[in-house]
């Protein structure tokens, strides 16, 4: 259940995020028409409240992945390798948010409206570039952890159901490998 509950929580999460960078993805593509000052203003604006929703969605979205991950290695979960390529692609939004976007929205906090920068247009594509990466990277993490919720159960140890009178048992690989080796060692030779 707990497993379970990370799964949900980091989906979740995950989509929630990859749905705000996909809405400021566009926002961004749109202001690629407009000038230095209104361009300015309406980053000030985001910045506003923007970054709240941005942490309020990546860290529980990073965490719930995280414990998902030590959990589905845990029990040897099919999907424990979706869940930690989701976990690699969350930390890559990371460290590109970390080392190129928070530091610009940074010196965009600070740039006048009315006189903003002579590079502001430099600025700008260096912070969308590392949005676009950022926006696909968590697509794609999100894409792995939806994908990782329809390969439920564990890789060793569970087999698939098998059909066995009314009620269905499982049956590991090593249990499939016994009753093969049975079967045909009593057909018939020659």
């Amino acid at each position: 259940m707990t497993m379970r509950l990370a799964h949900l929580v980091s989906l979740l999460c995950a989509g929630l995020f990859a749905g705000f960078l996909v809405a400021v993805l566009v926002l961004e593509n749109s202001l690629r028409s407009y000038g230095a000052p209104v361009y300015t203003q309406v980053r000030q604006v985001e910045l506003d409240g923007l970054d709240k929703l941005a942490a309020a969605t990546l860290i529980p979205a990073t965490a719930a992945t995280l414990l998902l991950v030590v959990l589905a290695f845990r029990a040897r979960a099919r999907a424990r390798w979706l869940a930690l390529a989701a976990l690699v692609l969350m930390a890559v939004v990371l460290v590109v948010t970390v080392s190129v976007n928070l530091p610009i929205n940074s010196e965009q906090l600070d740039w006048s409206v009315r006189t903003p920068p002579a590079d502001w247009a430099d600025e700008r594509d260096r912070w969308q570039l590392a949005h676009v990466v950022r926006t696909v990277a968590a697509l794609a993490a999100f894409a792995l952890l939806a994908t990782a919720m329809t390969r439920r159960g564990t890789g060793e140890g569970h087999g698939t159901a098998v059909r066995g009178g009314p009620a269905v048992r499982r049956e590991t690989a090593a249990q499939r490998d016994t009753a093969a080796r049975t079967a045909l060692q009593r057909w018939p030779s020659g």
